[in-house]
């Protein structure tokens, strides 16, 4: 007999694609600081591979955060709200400093 799998709810589905990209934006924001001065005298010498190694990076950072982020939903549980999350941390990091 197959085992019945529940599908996620369209709020858990909205809160993590929202978590994911506009907490995307800060890492983006730092990557970018780091990678583009970086490459300038590559982009000149090379604009292609230059702009392949570039979106390779970007790319591979938001694969990387993507799975983070899902595995922490699925670890903590949460239903319905990223609100949660933060919420449940929140009171983990209080709980181990008293």
């Amino acid at each position: 007999m197959s085992e019945i799998i529940p599908k996620d709810s369209h709020k858990k589905s909205l809160s993590e694609a929202f978590v994911n990209s506009f907490g995307g934006y800060p890492i983006g924001y730092g990557l970018g600081i780091v990678i583009l001065p970086l490459s300038m005298g590559w982009f000149e010498q090379d604009p292609l591979t230059a702009n392949l190694a570039i979106t390779f990076v970007y790319a591979s950072v938001s694969f990387a955060r993507s799975y983070f982020l899902r595995r922490i939903f699925e670890k903590f549980g949460i239903d319905d709200n990223f609100i949660k999350l933060g919420a449940k941390l929140f009171k983990k990091i209080i709980g181990s400093t008293k």
